[in-house]
This record gives C-alpha cells, sequence and structure tokens, in this order.
C-alpha cells in the first residue's frame, strides 16, 4: 500500500497571488501533500505550472498531486493523480501512469466508495463535508453523521483503503471528523487565506496526532 498523508492541501489561486505562491507558503509551513488543483483551463495552460509545482515539491521533499490530468502528471513526474468522478477511470490512468503512482479518487456515497475501491485506487476523497464555494456542480452534503455511516458500511464490507474528508473543514471540525474513523483531511481554503500557515499547519499536525 502506498503511503498517504494524513493532512492534503488543495491549492487555491488567492486573491493577490497565484497557485504557486500558495503552494510555496504551504510547503514553507511544513505541508507535506500537495494536490494541485487548476480548474476550467486547457492542459497546455496548466503543464508549466505542474512541472513548477512539481520542482518545489522535491525541494522541500513533499508529494505532489495533479488533480483531473493524468498526463500532465505524468509529464511532470508527480506522485500521483486525483481524478473526480466524471474524469478518467482509474484503471485507464493506472494503464496510462503505471503501478507506482498514486491514485486518488473522489466519492459521495457508499456506492462510490465500491466503485473506487474495485478499480484499485489508492485513496478515496470522501465528501463535500459542508458546504464549499471551491467547486461547482456540488454533490450533496454528507456531513459527520453521513461519514460515520459510510465508515460502518466500509467496516461492514471490509473496504480498507483510506479515506480522506474533503469540502469546506475547518481547523475545529477535524477532531470529530478523526473520531468517525476516517483517515485524514483535505484542506484548502483555511491555509489559502491564512496569513500565518505554519501555525496554521503546526495546529493540524498537533489535533491529528492527539487523535491518533
Amino acid at each position: 500500500m502506498k503511503p498517504i498523508d494524513q493532512i492534503h492541501y488543495i491549492s487555491q489561486s488567492p486573491a493577490n497571488g497565484s497557485h504557486l505562491k500558495a503552494i510555496e507558503k504551504v510547503l514553507q509551513a511544513g505541508g507535506r501533500w500537495i494536490q494541485l488543483r487548476v480548474k476550467e483551463q486547457k492542459e497546455e495552460a496548466v503543464l508549466p505550472i505542474a512541472l513548477a509545482a512539481a520542482e518545489l515539491c522535491r525541494a522541500y521533499q513533499a508529494r505532489l498531486i495533479v488533480n483531473d490530468y493524468p498526463r500532465i502528471a505524468l509529464q511532470a513526474d508527480a506522485w500521483g493523480v486525483h481524478l473526480g468522478l466524471d474524469d478518467m477511470p482509474v484503471p485507464e490512468a493506472r494503464a496510462l501512469l503505471g503501478p507506482d503512482k498514486c491514485i486518488g479518487g473522489t466519492a459521495n456515497t457508499f456506492a462510490d466508495i465500491q466503485r473506487r475501491a474495485a478499480e484499485g485506487a489508492d485513496y478515496i476523497g470522501l465528501g463535500p463535508f459542508r458546504f464549499t464555494t471551491t467547486k461547482k456542480n456540488l454533490s450533496p452534503i454528507v456531513g459527520l453523521q453521513g461519514y460515520t455511516e459510510l465508515m460502518k458500511q466500509m467496516s461492514d464490507a471490509g473496504i480498507t483503503i483510506p479515506v480522506i474528508a474533503i469540502g469546506g473543514i475547518n481547523l475545529a471540525d477535524i477532531p470529530a471528523i478523526l473520531q468517525t474513523g476516517i483517515y485524514g483531511v483535505a484542506i484548502s481554503g483555511v491555509l489559502t487565506h491564512y496569513p500565518e500557515q505554519h501555525q496554521q499547519i503546526q495546529n493540524l499536525f498537533n489535533q491529528l496526532y492527539q487523535q491518533h
């Protein structure tokens, strides 16, 4: 099983900056798992950003996941790719990327989880936890109760793939989310728009270590 971090940073472009600037700040603060999420752009526009992000991540010994674009993940020699429910199927991405790259997949329901497990995804991004403005065409909200029920269904079915909670998560939400059996959390705005990322990430690690 590939190593999966418990804190995933999903990149956003802040009002006065870029994806790369936001990523670099999170890396400087101790972030070790970066997902480059550039939406509604052609591959040729995303590739140079991914190449630069990969270089940054290598400099900080961090892992880069490219959202949506398996071919770009391959060209940038990223750690892997994250695929939405309507993106390239996981088996097709696996054939393109090979056995060593990490492939994550989005899920919203137990049927999605079963599909991702059957496809051979390395981890699942499960959400959204709550409403978030960073994603268009938002799937139904999962919430704490949803996580609790879905984790029980996974346990009953013997599905052990790591699950990362995603979607509008704040620091204060994390202890309760982890108590549901969720493996880790993905965060975006809470780091992108916070001026003291180092303390913010240290707080995240502290909360995770207290829970596990």
